[in-house]
C-alpha cells in the first residue's frame, strides 16, 4: 500500500462485468481531476493465444488441470513487482493483450498476442488494476496486500457464464461449444483461486438475474438491467464505510437485506457504484502528499 501512489483493484472473472466498475472509477478520477493509470490483468498472462492452446493440450495429455485462473497460467510475480514498484515510484512495466482483430490492427500485431513491455509514464496519481487476481494470496505471491482499495465483481455463476459465452462468441469470434469447454475446464481453478478473493475485497457487487437462467448453455440473451438486481456487500471493518440505510434512501427501489448488504435495482448499478466509490477514492486522493498530485 502507498500514500503517494495508491492502487485500486477490481477483481473478477472474464465476463463478470468488471469493466463497469472500471468505467465508474475513471469517471470519478476525471471528476476529481486525478490522473489514473490502468493495468489490465490479461497483460500478465504467461501465454499468448497460440502458446495457451499448446499449454492446454499438454496439460490434457498429462491429465493435469490448467487454466488462466491459476498461478501457472500467469506472471503473478511480475505483476506483484509492478505493483510494488508503482507504490514506491509511480511507474512500472506493463503491456497489453490484444483480444480482437480490431485491437490487433490498431497495434499492428495479430490478435491474441501481447504488445511489448513498456514503462508507465510518471504522471499518474493512482493506479487501477482490473483483472482476475486483484485479491490473490498465494504461497509466494501476495497481490492483495498492495491494494489500497479492492472491489469484487461477481455475478451469480450462471449469469457469469452467460455473459462470457455471449461476449466471447460475439466479440472474440469463439464458437459457443469452445467457450463451454473452456468454462468447464477452468472450474476447478475458479473454485480454488478466484472465489476466495471475494472474501478479501472491501466491497462485492453481485448481479442476480430475475429471469430464468437455469441452463446458461442454452440461454443466449443477457438479462437486461430491469431484469436483474445487484447485491452490494460491504466487508465489516473494510475500507469502505457507509451508512447503508442512508444509501438506500438515495437509490429508489433498493432495500437493506443485511446490516452490511444493500440490494439495488440493476438499472441503478452505475449510480450506486458512483455513490459508493466516490468517497473511497476521495479518501485515497487526500492521502497523497502535497505536491505529488499532478
Amino acid at each position: 500500500m502507498s500514500l503517494a501512489h495508491p492502487i485500486i483493484g477490481i477483481t473478477g472473472a472474464s465476463g463478470a462485468g468488471t469493466s463497469t466498475a472500471l468505467r465508474v472509477l475513471l469517471d470519478i478520477t476525471r471528476d476529481l481531476n486525478v490522473e489514473a493509470a490502468v493495468i489490465e490483468g490479461d497483460a500478465f498472462h504467461a501465454y499468448d493465444r497460440e502458446q495457451l492452446r499448446t499449454a492446454i493440450e499438454r496439460a490434457r495429455i498429462r491429465g493435469e488441470n490448467f487454466s488462466l485462473f491459476g498461478p501457472a497460467g500467469n506472471l503473478l510475480e511480475r505483476l506483484e513487482a509492478c505493483l510494488a514498484e508503482y507504490a514506491k515510484t509511480g511507474t512500472g512495466k506493463i503491456r497489453r493483450y490484444l483480444h480482437t482483430q480490431a485491437e490487433g490492427d490498431a497495434a499492428g500485431q495479430p490478435p491474441g498476442t501481447f504488445t511489448p513491455w513498456e514503462r508507465l509514464p510518471k504522471r499518474s496519481d493512482l493506479l487501477i488494476y482490473e483483472g482476475l487476481h486483484g485479491g490473490h494470496v498465494g504461497d509466494d505471491v501476495d497481490i492483495q496486500k498492495h491494494m489500497d482499495l479492492l472491489i469484487g465483481v461477481t455475478p451469480v455463476i450462471n449469469l457469469e457464464w452467460i455473459q462470457k459465452i455471449r461476449r466471447d462468441t460475439d466479440e472474440r469470434g469463439h464458437r459457443p461449444e469452445d467457450v463451454m469447454t473452456n468454462i468447464l475446464r477452468r472450474l476447478p481453478d475458479y473454485v480454488t483461486y478466484i472465489t476466495p478473493q471475494f472474501s478479501r475485497t472491501d466491497i462485492n457487487f453481485q448481479r442476480v438475474p430475475l429471469v430464468d437462467t437455469s441452463n446458461p448453455f442454452v440461454v443466449r440473451d443477457i438479462p437486461g438491467p430491469d431484469e436483474s438486481l445487484v447485491v452490494a456487500h460491504f466487508r465489516p471493518n473494510g475500507r469502505i464505510q457507509m451508512d447503508v440505510e442512508a444509501l438506500q434512501a438515495e437509490l429508489p427501489g433498493s432495500f437493506v437485506s443485511h446490516p452490511q448488504t444493500l440490494v439495488i435495482p440493476g438499472a441503478l448499478i452505475g449510480e450506486a457504484m458512483l455513490r459508493i466509490l466516490t468517497p473511497a477514492v476521495k479518501a485515497l486522493v487526500t492521502r497523497i502528499p502535497q505536491g505529488v498530485v499532478s
